[in-house]
């Protein structure tokens, strides 16, 4: 596979887990948890993007590569534009960005998502998704929907449940129809160039409805490649349940 990079977005702020990033998970810190499973991947090179002194100083001192980026940015995907300009790659460089609360996540989903948009010239987004197999989950608005075309190309993007069902039988079974409804699963492949112009372009009013990010690369034409995850991705760390589960799991 051709080189990429990860960038970890790290906020310390966190309104209902504040200094997720430090917080302790089988004795360190859980922004190191999800560096250590990024150096894992394929990647040329994993660099931790914060705004915040607390966490560039502990990731430095487990020996990882920090860049402060501005505190005022509205989202990842405007910290790695920051991270993109200051590393000085071209528009056909792969980033991939990793969410810092993923102590969880397989190194394998990784390079499958960089080797996704690599192989796609054509493609600005990379990301993944998997079958939806309840109902409950069906309905969950904090579980994003995905319809894609024939080539993988995403459609849209909602919380609400698409495509919508009509036939009553259907709906009236246990479980929705086989590989009818995908979940959206937010680890995602970006080519330098859209990051870019992303940060240019105004929000859209889909973007502001569903509050997805994605929507905005839609609405001005890019093209996101969403595959079907090789591997199931464990949930990561919202809330001080999530952090619970995850402790018992590592051990700590």
């Amino acid at each position: 596979m051709s080189g990429f990079y990860v960038v970890i977005p790290a906020r310390y702020a966190s309104t209902r887990l504040p200094g997720k990033p430090l917080l302790d998970i089988a004795g360190k810190p859980m922004l190191a948890h999800v560096y250590e499973r990024a150096c894992q991947s394929q990647a040329q090179r994993v660099l931790i993007a914060t705004d915040d002194e607390r966490v560039a100083a502990a990731a430095e001192s487990w020996g990882a590569d920090v860049l402060m980026t501005d505190a005022a940015h509205p989202s990842g995907t405007d910290r790695l534009q920051d991270v993109a300009l200051q590393m000085g790659w071209d528009d056909a460089t792969c980033v991939v960005n990793v969410q810092g609360d993923e102590p969880l996540l397989p190194p394998q989903l990784i390079d499958q998502v960089a080797a996704n948009l690599l192989a796609r010239p054509h493609v600005a987004i990379a990301t993944l998704a998997e079958p939806i197999t309840s109902w409950h989950d069906l309905e969950q608005a904090q579980i994003v929907k995905v319809v894609r075309d024939a080539q993988g190309l995403a459609c849209y993007f909602s919380r609400s449940p698409i495509p919508y069902l009509r036939d009553d039988a259907a709906r009236a079974a246990a479980s929705p129809p086989p590989q009818l409804y995908w979940r959206h699963l937010g680890l995602y492949a970006y080519r330098v160039g859209f990051l870019h112009d992303y940060v240019r372009w105004p929000q859209a009013a889909s973007e502001l409805a569903e509050s997805l990010e994605q929507l905005r690369a839609l609405h001005h034409g890019a093209r996101i490649h969403v595959d079907a995850c090789h591997q199931p991705l464990p949930p990561g760390v919202d809330t001080e349940a999530d952090l619970l589960r995850v402790r018992a799991l590592l051990g700590g």
